[in-house]
């Protein structure tokens, strides 16, 4: 796949980027770069590949969930810029 100097300054365009024609030279060049290698990726022969989530396999990642004691609601609040012993207090976004 062929990357023009348009579609990079189209991306741009999308991603609110203003690029000076250096940049956006460098850019197209950069990315035509970048789409060749996955080009390159796309020939490999992965039929016999088992689809994975993670480039190793990762075992024990979580712990079992148990009952413990919850944190006191002192502790919970004691670095709280502003709180009323109950809960935290922060500047109402959705008006009263």
């Amino acid at each position: 796949m062929a990357l023009t100097k348009a579609d990079v300054e189209k991306v741009a365009l999308l991603g609110r980027l203003m690029l000076t024609p250096d940049e956006l030279e460098s850019m197209t060049a950069d990315l035509a770069g970048i789409v060749g290698y996955v080009d390159q990726l796309a020939e490999v022969d992965t039929d016999d590949v088992a689809p994975m989530v993670h480039a190793i396999e990762l075992r024990n990642v979580t712990k079992d969930d148990a009952v413990a004691a919850s944190l006191p609601r002192g502790e919970a609040l004691a670095n709280a810029p502003k709180h009323n012993n109950e809960g935290y207090l922060v500047p109402a976004v959705m008006g009263d």
